[in-house]
């Protein structure tokens, strides 16, 4: 292959990259619930909004016309509920429940949604919930196909903008009450959120929680001792009741 065709596949394949959206729809029949899920879908970049269907029936007929990605689906809707509708679909999307009822939560999951919302929904759980979605690739490094590699991100709300994280990038993340500090390479971002949650949410072999206050990227340890591991020239301390887990983990 010449450079020049090399150079437009690239080119091809990074315009794709930036270009992803996951098509959603809202199957609501509350006019105030659906305009909140509408605002929560606006400020999410990688989210684009096709339609909103006050039942079912309407949701049948915008999946005929285009390719959806995740549903946003209310349970108690007009004509047919929604775990009966979700039953119809052979190959359904993402689906991510919204409802006001916690009794269908074990009936939600045994069809495989990927989250159960519950109103009223918090931005910050709904976005939780999406970020679930994203198992992205960027570009590749060369511009020889097939070499790309999966480099996996989330987007973390800080003072009403949505900043992206690589996954990769992270340092060590700070539980601080109600909020976590994202410690990356080149940037640091505060997010509101518990340190249960994101540890939940990095769901990698690479992060370990070594403090209740503290989770840190195994890749990125420049030293340890018996109390403290040191990242990026920080002193981070090893919690007493984490440290044999740890220091087993770390000195493999």
């Amino acid at each position: 292959m010449s450079m020049c065709l090399k150079i437009k596949s690239y080119v091809a394949q990074y315009s794709k990259f930036i270009m992803q959206k996951y098509n959603c729809i809202i199957v609501e029949d509350e006019p105030l619930a659906a305009e909140v899920l509408q605002d929560y879908v606006q400020q999410v970049p990688f989210l684009a909004l096709k339609a909103t269907c006050a039942n079912a029936i309407f949701a049948m007929e915008a999946l005929r016309k285009e390719a959806i990605d995740v549903i946003f689906l209310d349970i108690n809707l007009p004509k047919l509920k929604g775990l009966d509708f979700l039953k119809t679909l052979k190959n359904p999307p993402a689906i991510i429940i919204t409802t006001a009822y916690h009794d269908y939560a074990l009936q939600g999951y045994e069809h495989n949604v990927l989250d159960y919302l519950l109103k009223p929904i918090e931005f910050s759980r709904f976005l939780m919930a999406v970020n679930k979605l994203q198992t992205v690739s960027e570009p590749p490094k060369t511009l020889e196909m097939g070499q790309s590699e999966e480099r996996k991100y989330a987007f973390f709300n800080e003072h009403k903008k949505m900043v992206r994280v690589f996954f990769e990038d992270i340092l060590y993340v700070e539980g601080q009450k109600e909020y976590v500090k994202i410690v990356a390479k080149n940037q640091v971002v505060t997010t509101k959120m518990t340190l249960n949650d994101i540890e939940t949410r990095l769901n990698s072999d690479n992060f370990i929680r070594i403090h209740r206050s503290f989770i840190v990227a195994k890749d990125k340890i420049e030293a340890f001792s018996a109390t403290e591991i040191d990242i990026n020239k920080q002193q981070i301390p090893i919690g007493r009741g984490y440290k044999e887990s740890v220091l087993a983990i770390i000195a493999r």
